[in-house]
């Protein structure tokens, strides 16, 4: 299967490492305009590097004919841009998260993928995590009983460096609520297989960036949040967000309570923690393991393996031999969410998730 790349930077050559350990993936096409993206590409591919094609732009790769499926991994507000020639050359896209950073370009984008015959579909890495799928597997087949409650922990690092720094702008990427956080709020959706009915956020930037100038602009990024959604089944989530906390064990804790019992899954640790209700001082009755990760597909990139499993999930769905399990409507939902926290968290109120027509 030929596999073209729109945006070589960071994640480009995430999927470029992870496409080099999929059966039957080779890449064939390269599209950035960027010289020293192009070359990092390039230094990934290795060996394989001298039978790739080179374009400056994605209408450029689509028209070549090089390619079966494309993945898109540009910066964010550019993706409706670079979707265009993509869709009308009828290829295979998997296109990075968040599908777009503004509403009405994700429901364009849902339109011409509903019009399109070919997989279409949004990565949503955490999904394809080993330890977060099982623990997903787990809620779903009933073990904590009848899920009330979610809440999930990112305490991380600060966003990295971008070419030209677009990601720090609100402008570029739609706001943290929905570059980064859209990946959570696909999981809350997933998780209680309802949608959200309001959204209230209390956020700001109060660590990171304070010092930098871009030109007279200072970025405008959220750094810190927590994030509570009501669901349409009576669920409720809660995201806690710090992007200055890169010294926690563990990046990403995932707790849900049902009923019955508590489950927990903790990344990178692999840890899932069932606790069911013993009854008031009585034993506890915990039950711990954790999830191995083949060591290729940890290697390969920086989300805990799962660029790997989602590109044989993907490549699968290309091949109609398995679904598409992120569909376009699941990348617009995300970062409808993500858009309804940000303004919660700049307006200082609840947003009802129908004055955004979703």
């Amino acid at each position: 299967m030929r596999y073209g790349l729109v945006g070589a930077g960071m994640m480009g050559v995430e999927h470029i490492n992870n496409l080099a350990i999929t059966p039957g993936a080779v890449v064939t096409a390269l599209a950035d305009p960027t010289r020293g993206s192009l070359d990092w590409a390039k230094n990934a591919l290795k060996d394989r590097a001298d039978g790739v094609a080179v374009f400056d732009d994605a209408a450029a790769l689509a028209a070549s004919g090089l390619c079966d499926a494309v993945i898109v991994a540009s910066p964010n507000h550019t993706h409706r841009d670079v979707l265009v020639p993509l869709f009308d050359a009828g290829l295979h896209i998997l296109c990075e998260k968040p599908v777009a950073t503004r509403i009405e370009d994700a429901r364009w984008i849902v339109d011409r993928a509903a019009q399109n015959d070919k997989v279409f579909w949004t990565a949503m890495e955490y999904r394809f995590m080993p330890p977060a799928a099982e623990f997903i597997a787990e809620i779903k087949g009933g073990r904590i009983g009848k899920l009330q409650m979610l809440s999930i922990r990112e305490h991380r690092f600060p966003f990295l460096s971008k070419v030209a720094d677009w990601n720090r702008f609100s402008r570029n990427t739609g706001g943290t609520m929905v570059e980064k956080c859209c990946h959570f709020f696909d999981l809350m959706r997933l998780i209680t297989g309802a949608e959200a009915v309001r959204v209230y956020c209390s956020g700001a930037m109060d660590v990171n960036h304070l010092d930098e100038d871009y030109a007279g602009e200072r970025p405008d990024i959220i750094d810190n949040s927590y994030t509570t959604v009501d669901f349409d089944n009576g669920v409720r989530a809660m995201l806690d967000l710090s992007m200055f906390a890169d010294g926690a064990e563990n990046q990403e804790e995932i707790a849900a309570v049902g009923d019955q019992a508590r489950l927990e899954v903790l990344i990178p640790e692999g840890a899932i923690v069932y606790s069911p209700r013993v009854g008031f001082m009585n034993p506890k009755a915990v039950e711990r393991r954790l999830v191995e990760v083949d060591e290729a597909a940890l290697n390969a990139g920086s989300h805990h393996g799962s660029t790997f499993y989602e590109h044989q999930k993907f490549n699968a769905a290309v091949r109609g031999a398995g679904p598409v399990e992120v569909t376009a409507h699941d990348g617009l939902m995300a970062v409808a969410i993500g858009a309804a926290a940000e303004i919660s968290a700049r307006e200082h109120r609840v947003v009802e998730m129908a004055e955004l027509g979703v």
